[in-house]
């Protein structure tokens, strides 16, 4: 590494074994670790609100539905502030963006920490929930970064543990809300935001002495563009609503259901909510190395049936009001999102390597072109993906009002895994699909079939 100042890295090249095996690996762990330990905590800002709920009784004068929209709100913001997150990277550099996004999560959480006590109007939870929305947007600088220090074969492994690392801050957040309520109580939901502030500073001191920026990495406001215009772009941030979207969802809304639905007292749900989070955050690496075993086309695409029948468990026992069913089908739910979220993610870079063996590219063209379009596609699908937990949190919402039950929004989310199968297979598995990636001018080339999209070596 040449030119190499503390904190910049000038020279990076992943896909030289030699330079891989001799310093590449060792400084790319080193930032995942980090890396992971700040978007960890920032998810467990986001969803900061998801396990406050539990303790907000009637003292706090908010409906279910309040509560819901609360959550919704926070899944919102944290959606759309992707897109700039994503692209922040290049801009200031991975380990700069990662102080100054991890930083700003003490805005939320001392807010909370003064106001989360009953007489604080809603208004002022809405304020702090749109601010607990910069947690869930930790995620596109993150994923871009570590895109970035990885090789091609090892994307799918490391962006599963990065992206699963991160997302277990779901599963820490709701397992440290039983902690608290099961010895402090249901009342004292600030003893929760006081773990959590000394935290955030440990984790902005350990970036700034461990993490480095990117040199080679440079805002690209061509790929952006380019990135807008494909297809295959909107096409896996369709994909990702129904494994991201449906996992940040049903983290936000699984004990505000359990509570509301099925009765169940803050310490009860609590003792419960954890569970789910924790096997889908635990397992998306294990989806990202099926992918990049089988192909992250094929390991979608059964991965969506599978959630059409567990979706098809939680509608049933939303009907018959089984909780031992409901909680059975839920958390299956939860595995698949996690991996799904992995083979899908494992999708994206390996598309647009496709595309650049398709326009007859190699070597470093090939390289330079897959990095470019991929990074800044990621920051798109993950942002449009987030949606998705917008989307669960508000058809909960009117499906409460409507009929005070979650069963009709259940129903709505089959229906769209059912969707998804399909879509995944017409585009990335049906004969003659590779026409969706070779370029105008390259018929004559050889083509990679999109259902190995994903796969070892893509």
């Amino acid at each position: 590494m040449a030119d190499r100042s503390r904190t910049w890295i000038e020279q990076w090249d992943p896909e030289d074994e030699t330079f891989w095996e001799t310093e590449g690996r060792r400084v790319a762990r080193r930032n995942l670790t980090f890396s992971v330990l700040s978007e960890h905590i920032g998810f467990s800002v986001w969803s900061m609100f998801s396990v406050l709920a539990l303790s907000m009784g009637p003292a706090y004068g908010i409906d279910p539905a309040g509560k819901f929209f609360l959550v919704a709100v926070a899944s919102l913001v944290g959606a759309v502030l992707r897109v700039p997150y994503g692209f922040a990277v290049a801009r200031f550099g991975g380990r700069n963006w990662t102080l100054f996004s991890a930083s700003l999560l003490l805005v939320p959480t001392l807010a909370l920490l003064i106001f989360m006590r009953p007489g604080t109007s809603y208004s002022t939870f809405m304020v702090i929930a749109v601010f607990t929305g910069v947690g869930g947007a930790n995620f596109a600088s993150s994923m871009t970064n570590i895109n970035s220090f990885y090789p091609q074969r090892l994307k799918g492994w490391a962006l599963g543990m990065n992206a699963g690392g991160g997302n277990i801050g779901v599963a820490v957040v709701h397992l440290m809300a039983l902690l608290v309520i099961g010895v402090a109580g249901a009342g004292h939901p600030r003893v929760l935001l006081a773990i959590y502030v000394p935290l955030i500073v440990v984790s902005v001191l350990l970036s700034a002495r461990n993490m480095n920026n990117l040199g080679p990495v440079r805002n690209d406001t061509g790929a952006a563009k380019e990135a807008v215009k494909e297809a295959h772009t909107w096409i896996m941030s369709f994909l990702y609503i129904g494994t991201f979207g449906s996992f940040i969802g049903y983290s936000f809304a699984f004990g505000l259901v359990l509570q509301n639905q099925f009765g169940r007292t803050p310490l009860q749900a609590a003792s419960i909510t954890f569970i789910g989070p924790l096997l889908g955050s635990v397992i998306r690496p294990i989806g990202g190395q099926l992918a990049d075993r089988l192909g992250g086309a094929k390991v979608t695409l059964w991965n969506f049936a599978l959630m059409a029948v567990a979706g098809l468990v939680v509608v049933i026992a939303s009907t018959r009001e089984s909780l031992p069913l409901f909680i059975t089908g839920f958390i299956a739910l939860f595995v698949l999102t996690g991996i799904g979220n992995g083979s899908t993610y494992k999708m994206i870079p390996g598309i647009f390597g496709a595309q650049a063996a398709a326009r007859g590219m190699t070597g470093q063209e090939a390289l330079t072109y897959t990095r470019r379009l991929s990074g800044a596609s990621m920051a798109l699908i993950g942002a449009v993906g987030a949606l998705g937990g917008l989307g669960i949190n508000l058809a909960l919402r009117q499906s409460f009002l409507s009929v005070g039950s979650g069963t009709g929004a259940f129903a709505a989310f089959l229906g769209y895994y059912v969707v998804c199968f399909a879509v995944t297979w017409a585009v990335y598995l049906r004969g003659g699909a590779t026409d969706a990636v070779a370029a105008p001018t390259a018929q004559a080339e050889p083509r990679r079939d999109l259902a190995e999209v994903g796969g070892r070596g893509a």
